[in-house]
């Protein structure tokens, strides 16, 4: 087992899934590698074979995201649920239904998810707007969509994280004002350096040493799929303590900023407390 970090190690943005993937196994493998606390978001209603027609549809995608989280704590593993409707949802729903009707129908998933965090069984939503080109009917839907997870969010007092397409997503700011929550709530998962939100940056990303040096608040993840038709998407379950490690052997990256990475930034964002292991 790799020697752990005397700081938590925290994945901001991970699926593990018993279903079509490795599930506990995958689990296992961040925590030998050094892994303590992980955000586990909630995948598409697709990945079950769901096609949802209305919004408690969703419910038993939640419900199972939280069954496994149960199981990962089991593990000795602080798990976070998030929960939300994917954006791409919309694409799919447009395509049985008229774009009206998704809407709705991806509104009262997002009203479920909130209620199960404003019950305490989920720290976030999770929401967006599809990354990939949609006519502009589409867009103005999925910005409504995300528009309603702002507000749920501002009244469960919780964060969201944004799936959205690449870039700064600068918007995003003005709609979070708007709807009462602060910017420094919203998440851009899979983010970019230039986002004027909270970045979770792919473990990866070549600029995690410099924005660590600047002082920039950020998380990291791995967006680990977890699906056996795409092993190791987008990387693998070991990748966050791995390259966290890697950083600081290398001298790219102090302990003062792997705590500020890990454990001052995510408790602020998510208003969770993260403690050493």
């Amino acid at each position: 087992m790799t020697r752990s970090l005397p700081i938590p190690i925290t994945d901001d943005h991970i699926h593990i899934d018993p279903v079509n993937g490795r599930g506990l196994e995958a689990a296992k493998d961040f925590r030998r590698a050094g892994g303590t606390h992980l955000f586990l978001v909630s995948k598409p209603s697709w990945s079950f074979g769901i096609t949802p027609g209305k919004g408690e549809d969703f419910i038993p995608v939640f419900e199972g995201t939280l069954s496994i989280a149960r199981q990962i704590r089991d593990l000795g593993i602080v798990v976070f649920p998030v929960l939300g409707v994917h954006p791409a949802e919309i694409t799919r729903l447009a395509g049985t239904m008229d774009l009206s009707r998704a809407e709705q129908v991806m509104v009262e998933g997002l009203d479920a998810a909130a209620g199960f965090v404003a019950r305490g069984e989920a720290v976030a939503l999770k929401s967006g707007r599809p990354h990939y080109e949609v006519p502009e009917a589409v867009l103005g839907t999925s910005n409504r969509i995300l528009r309603h997870a702002l507000i749920l969010a501002g009244e469960c007092g919780c964060a969201v994280q944004l799936h959205a397409e690449g870039g700064p997503c600068s918007d995003v700011v003005g709609m979070a004002r708007e709807t009462g929550i602060p910017a420094e709530r919203v998440v851009k998962h899979f983010a970019t350096p230039d986002t004027p939100l909270v970045p979770s940056l792919i473990a990866r990303h070549e600029a995690i040493p410099a924005l660590a040096g600047a002082g920039r608040p950020f998380m990291m993840e791995s967006d680990y799929m977890d699906e056996n038709t795409r092993p190791g998407s987008v990387i693998g379950p070991k990748s966050v303590p791995r390259f966290t490690r890697r950083l600081l052997e290398k001298g790219e990256l102090t302990e003062e900023a792997i705590y500020r990475i890990h454990v001052e930034t995510p408790s602020r964002t998510y208003g969770v407390e993260i403690h050493p292991p």
